[in-house]
């Protein structure tokens, strides 16, 4: 079986991503590896990459929102978490950093919040699985009750 020294798990804030989430922690806790949650800031519609990081960078714009909830991404005790935020184009940014971080492994939801999120986190997914330097495991739903290994 492969050892995993670091996960990277992208996530959009959405449930789908928090079940990515505890699944790469647990993992991270079998392998003694270390985890890193990533969130992508991608500029909404009609908005470029610099004025969003303008944006971002004003003392009242989202980034300490944001910081604020990857902080709230906190993994079992013994797993070391580090939690990124980056801004760019999102399969462009969890790629680079999976190379960045020399990642083994990254865990992954396939659908976001609402259905243009599930659109483009589900192309996100797509080419992350295509491009990644590692293996990706996607998580395509909650398990369901009446799966074997899924919640009593």
């Amino acid at each position: 079986m492969t050892a995993f020294r670091t996960i990277l798990c992208p996530t959009d804030f959405s449930e789908l991503s928090g079940e990515a989430f505890h699944l790469a922690a647990a993992l991270a806790r079998d392998h003694g590896a270390r985890l890193v949650v990533l969130h992508v800031a991608a500029p909404p519609p009609g908005v470029n990459y610099a004025e969003m990081e303008k944006a971002l960078a004003r003392p009242d714009g989202c980034r300490r929102e944001l910081e604020d909830r990857l902080r709230g991404y906190a993994a079992p005790a013994g797993v070391a978490v580090e939690h990124r935020l980056a801004e760019g184009e999102p399969a462009a940014e969890v790629l680079r950093a999976a190379e960045d971080v020399g990642c083994d492994l990254i865990v992954m939801g396939t659908h976001g919040r609402t259905w243009l999120r599930r659109a483009l986190m589900g192309s996100i997914a797509e080419q992350v699985v295509r491009r990644a330097p590692c293996p990706v495991l996607t998580i395509s739903g909650p398990a369901r009750r009446d799966q074997p290994g899924g919640p009593p």
